[in-house]
C-alpha cells in the first residue's frame, strides 16, 4: 500500500470507530439515572463521524480505482514491451518463447480490461472499450501467423507488410484502452455523434420544441446552420452508387420540403415574437408539429435505405465466393487470378466500408454507432491484411504456415461478416422500438417443465458483485460460441439436423453469453434458467440425431463418434439436474454451476460438430467412389 492508501484507509477506521463508540448500545443494559443514555442525542457528534466515515470510504474508492488503472497501463507496457522483442526476433525459437510470454501477458490484459469494462457505467465507453478488446483478442492469432509466415519467408515484402499491418492496429487498440480508462481523449479526436444523421435529427428537434416555452431561446441563423449541416450529411446516401433511384429521390423529396417548412416555421416565429395571440401560438404549434413529423419520415427513409443495403450485401456475400477464389489462386500460384479477385475483395471492402457508414447514421444509440465504426475499421484494415496474405501464399504456393496465415485473416473476414448481420438486427431492434425484446427459438419447446423450481427462484438482476463474478464465467463461453459457428458454417447442407440443433445451441449459448456482461434478452436470472432448460434439451437433441448419424458409419469411426456422444449426453443430464435442484438463497450458486456446465457442453460441443463433419466427408468421398467404380466395372 502507498502512503495515500493508507492514510484513507485509516481515516476510514477513524469514521468507523467513532460511529461504534457513539451508537454504542451497551448502554442500554444501564440504569438511566447513570446519565450515558445521552450519547443517543448527540446528533451533531454522529453526523460528524458520518461524514468523516463517508469521505473516508469515498477516498479510498478512489484510491482503489486508480490502483486499477495502474494495474491496467503497466499490463499494457509489459505487453508493448514484449511486443517489441517480437517485432525484432528472428529465429523460430526465440519467437516460440517470447510469443509464450506474450500470451500469458495478453491473458492477464484481457482479464483485467474485462473487469474494467463491467465497472463502466457509461455505455458509450463500455462500447469503445468492447471493440478495442475485440480487436485485441483477434488480433493475437494474426500476430502469431503473420510473424510465423515472415520467419519463413524473411525476404518476402507481402508478408512483413501483412506482419506490420497486425502490429500497428495491435498497438492502436491498446492505446484505445489506456484512453479509455484514463478518460484522456487525444487532440483532435473527433465526437462520433457528430457525425451521426439520426443524433443530428435529435437535437434539432429538441432545439425547435423549446421554442414552445421560449421565443427567444436561440436565433434562426442557428437553427438555419443545423438543418443545413443535418441535410449535408443525407449526401453520403444520395451520393451512394448502391442507394436505389426510389429511395434517393424520396430522401431529394423529404430534405427538400424540411429546408421549405423551416423557412415557414421561421416566418411564424417571428410574428409570435412581436403578436402573442392565441391563434399565433397555435400556427406555431401546427409548423413545429409539421417539421418534426417531416424529419421522422426523412428517418424512416434513411434507416430504410441502409437496412436494405446492408441486408442485400450480407445475403450476397454468404457464401464467400471470393475468399474461397482467393485461396485457390494462392495455392496454384496464379498470379493473374490473384490480381482478379483482390480487385474484386477491394470493391466488397469498400462496398461493406460504405455500408457501415451508412448504418452509423441511423443506428440510433451511441453504442451502436460505436460498433458501426468499429465494423467499418476492421473490413477496412482486414481486407488489405486478407489481399497481401494472398499474395504471400501466392508468391510461395507450397507454404503451409502462409497457407494457413491466409486461412486465419479470412476467419477474420467471416466472423466480421457474422458480427454486422447482428449489428443489423440490433439497429433495426432499436429503430422499431424492440430493444430489449426476449428472442425465443420458435424451434424448440418452451420451457414448461419444473415450473414450480423456476417460481422459487428469484427474478431479480444480478448485482454488480455477482455480475462482475458472472462475467469471468462467460468470457470462455463467448469464445466457444465463435468456435462452434466456425463448425456449423463448414457444412454445406446447412439443413441438417445436427447443424440446425448445433445452431440453436450456439445462439442459446451466445445469449447466455451475453447475459454474463449484462447485455442481451435474458434479463433476470428466471430468464437464464428458463434458457438453459432449453439448452439442455436441444443437446439431447441433437445426441439423437449424432447417434442417427453414427449408424451410416464403420465400426471404427462409429466408436469414435460414440465415444464423443458419451461425454456429451451426461454434461447434458448434469445441467438437467443442476436446474431441477432447489437451492434455497443460493441463486448465484447455481447460475455458476450451470453456466459452467454450459461451457463444457459447448466445448464438446465444438469437437462433436468438427468430427462429425470430417466424418460425413469421408462418409460421402467413400459412396463417390464406390459409385465410380461400379459404374467402370459395368462398361
Amino acid at each position: 500500500m502507498t502512503e495515500d492508501e493508507m492514510a484513507g484507509w485509516h481515516h476510514r477506521l477513524d469514521g468507523r470507530e467513532t460511529i461504534a463508540a457513539l451508537t454504542d448500545v451497551s448502554s442500554l443494559n444501564r440504569p438511566e439515572s447513570d446519565g450515558q443514555i445521552t450519547i443517543f442525542t448527540d446528533k451533531t457528534g454522529v453526523i460528524k463521524a458520518a461524514r468523516l466515515l463517508l469521505s473516508s470510504v469515498t477516498r479510498v474508492l478512489l484510491l482503489a480505482d486508480r490502483v486499477v488503472i495502474k494495474q491496467i497501463i503497466r499490463s499494457r507496457n509489459k505487453v508493448l514491451a514484449t511486443m517489441e522483442r517480437l517485432e525484432k526476433v528472428n529465429s523460430f525459437q526465440e519467437f516460440v518463447q517470447i510469443f509464450s510470454q506474450f500470451g500469458n501477458e495478453m491473458v492477464e490484459f484481457a482479464h483485467l480490461t474485462g473487469d474494467r469494462q463491467n465497472d463502466l457505467k457509461d455505455e458509450k465507453k463500455k462500447a469503445k472499450m468492447a471493440a478495442a478488446r475485440s480487436v485485441l483478442e483477434k488480433c493475437t492469432m494474426m500476430l502469431l501467423t503473420a510473424s510465423k509466415t515472415c520467419l519463413r519467408h524473411p525476404n518476402c515484402e507481402s508478408a512483413h507488410k501483412n506482419k506490420e499491418g497486425v502490429f500497428d492496429r495491435m498497438k492502436v487498440a491498446l492505446d484505445k484502452v489506456i484512453e479509455i480508462v484514463t478518460e484522456c481523449k487525444p487532440n483532435g479526436e473527433n465526437d462520433i455523434s457528430s457525425i451521426s444523421i439520426f443524433t443530428g435529427i435529435k437535437e434539432f428537434k429538441m432545439n425547435i420544441e423549446t421554442l414552445r416555452e421560449n421565443l427567444y431561446f436561440q436565433s434562426k441563423e442557428t437553427l438555419s446552420a443545423m438543418l443545413e449541416a443535418l441535410l449535408e450529411r443525407t449526401e453520403d446516401f444520395t451520393d451512394c452508387a448502391y442507394t436505389s433511384h426510389e429511395h434517393r429521390e424520396r430522401i431529394l423529396e423529404l430534405s427538400a420540403q424540411a429546408r421549405t417548412e423551416l423557412q415557414q416555421l421561421i416566418s411564424v416565429w417571428i410574428q409570435a415574437q412581436s403578436r402573442k395571440t392565441k391563434s399565433i401560438a397555435e400556427e406555431l404549434e401546427l409548423t413545429i408539429l409539421k417539421i418534426s413529423h417531416n424529419l421522422n419520415e426523412l428517418k424512416k427513409e434513411l434507416h430504410s435505405t441502409a437496412a436494405q443495403l446492408a441486408a442485400d450485401l450480407l445475403k450476397y456475400h454468404a457464401d464467400h465466393v471470393v475468399l474461397k477464389a482467393l485461396k485457390l489462386t494462392g495455392v496454384e500460384g496464379n498470379l493473374e487470378g490473384l490480381a482478379e479477385y483482390a480487385c474484386k475483395l477491394s470493391e466488397q471492402k469498400e462496398r461493406l466500408v460504405e455500408t457501415c457508414r451508412l448504418l452509423r447514421h441511423v443506428s440510433g444509440t451511441e453504442p451502436l454507432e460505436i460498433t458501426c465504426l468499429h465494423a467499418e475499421e476492421t473490413f477496412q484494415v482486414t481486407g488489405q491484411q486478407i489481399i497481401s496474405a494472398a499474395e504471400t501464399l501466392t508468391l510461395h504456393p507450397s507454404s503451409k504456415i502462409a497457407k494457413e496465415n491466409l486461412d486465419v485473416f479470412c476467419e477474420a473476414w467471416e466472423s466480421q461478416i457474422s458480427d454486422m448481420s447482428i449489428l443489423l438486427r440490433e439497429i433495426n431492434d432499436v429503430f422499431e422500438g424492440r430493444r430489449g425484446e426476449k428472442y425465443g427459438y420458435l424451434s424448440l419447446p418452451k420451457p414448461m417443465k419444473n415450473s414450480a423450481n423456476l417460481r422459487s427462484l428469484k427474478a431479480d438482476k444480478p448485482d454488480s458483485e455477482e455480475q462482475a463474478k458472472i462475467a469471468k464465467l462467460g468470457l470462455k463461453l463467448g469464445l466457444l460460441t465463435s468456435d462452434a459457428n466456425c463448425e456449423i458454417e463448414k457444412w454445406e447442407d446447412q439443413e441438417n439436423e445436427m447443424v440446425l440443433s448445433g445452431r440453436n445451441m450456439s445462439s442459446m449459448a451466445y445469449s447466455l453469453y451475453l447475459f454474463t456482461r449484462g447485455e442481451g434478452p435474458l434479463k433476470t436470472y428466471q430468464d437464464l434458467i428458463h434458457q438453459l432448460e432449453v439448452f439442455a434439451e436441444e443437446g439431447l437433441k441433437l445426441a439423437s440425431s449424432v447417434q442417427a448419424f453414427s449408424k451410416q458409419l464403420k465400426d471404427d469411426d462409429k466408436l469414435m463418434l460414440l465415444l464423443e456422444i458419451n461425454k456429451f449426453v451426461p454434461l447434458c443430464h448434469q445441467l438437467q439436474t443442476i436446474i431441477k435442484t432447489p437451492l434455497q438463497n443460493q441463486v448465484f450458486l447455481k447460475v455458476d454451476k450451470c453456466i459452467t456446465k454450459a461451457r463444457s457442453m459447448m466445448a464438446v460441443l465444438v469437437q462433436l460438430l468438427s468430427l462429425c463433419y470430417k466424418l460425413l466427408k469421408k462418409l460421402m468421398e467413400n459412396s463417390r467412389w464406390v459409385s465410380v467404380t461400379t459404374v467402370d466395372g459395368k462398361t
